[in-house]
């Protein structure tokens, strides 16, 4: 039996799946990655690193930098689902299936998948700092200026995005170690698995299968059961 058919027989038999993924799920939705050689950080924007933009102190500071940053890297609004999110959510109609994501982009929500856990938030989902009013991405485009700004008070629209320097979100966090110490099987797709805490999760799953499917190597492959050095999409398509 190859690798694929007891990839496929594993997630057939799971009582509980989840799915931990990373940007490598979303570079086939032309969403570009981060630490891969042609990812996000290994571009310079100007003289300043991504991470640096990116973090909550420059968004402060440069609040109009950062939007420039944010919106020609990070917001891809016309980006699709590809077929490894419709996978998930075509198997969470028929199993327990949870997904815990690092991504920002919805694609699994938009893909159909219902029980999803955003560490890192949503590109989607924006809030004024002063008065908490709601945006969504369309609102904010329809804001205009290089500063969205709230009508209601005239306060600063924040994307509800995890920036550097920034707590990810305690309920997320108890919900998302949760489902993976109580899952039977844990894939993780397309995560380098070294952006922390989020990366240390994974400690925390004490059931029978752990797969990754990563192009790069991880810290985690040594003890998976199933290793795919791989894009995703060619995964999916053998155990469709």
């Amino acid at each position: 039996m190859d690798k694929y058919q007891t990839l496929k027989d594993i997630l057939d038999n799971s009582k509980l799946i989840v799915f931990f993924t990373g940007a490598g799920i979303s570079t086939p939705s032309n969403i570009p990655d981060f630490r891969s050689s042609n990812g996000l950080y290994s571009e310079k924007y100007g003289q300043l690193k991504p991470e640096t933009i990116i973090s909550h102190d420059f968004f402060i500071q440069n609040t109009e930098e950062f939007y420039n940053f944010y919106f020609d890297k990070m917001v891809y609004p016309k980006a699709l689902p590809n077929l490894a999110h419709n996978f998930i959510a075509d198997l969470e109609k028929k199993q327990n299936v949870y997904v815990v994501t690092q991504n920002i982009d919805g694609l699994h929500q938009m893909a159909g998948s219902k029980n999803v856990i955003e560490l890192h938030g949503s590109v989607y989902r924006n809030y004024c700092v002063n008065c908490h009013k709601f945006y969504s991405l369309n609102d904010v485009v329809k804001l205009g200026g290089s500063i969205p700004i709230c009508p209601s008070c005239g306060g600063i629209v924040k994307p509800d995005v995890v920036l550097y320097e920034e707590q990810l979100d305690e309920d997320n966090i108890k919900n998302a170690i949760n489902v993976i110490s109580n899952a039977d099987t844990l894939v993780v797709i397309g995560s380098s698995l070294v952006v922390y805490p989020a990366a240390s999760f994974i400690r925390y799953f004490r059931g029978k299968h752990l797969i990754c499917v990563n192009r790069d190597s991880t810290q985690y492959d040594s003890f998976c059961e199933l290793v795919f050095h791989e894009n995703v999409i060619d995964v999916v398509n053998k155990i469709k």
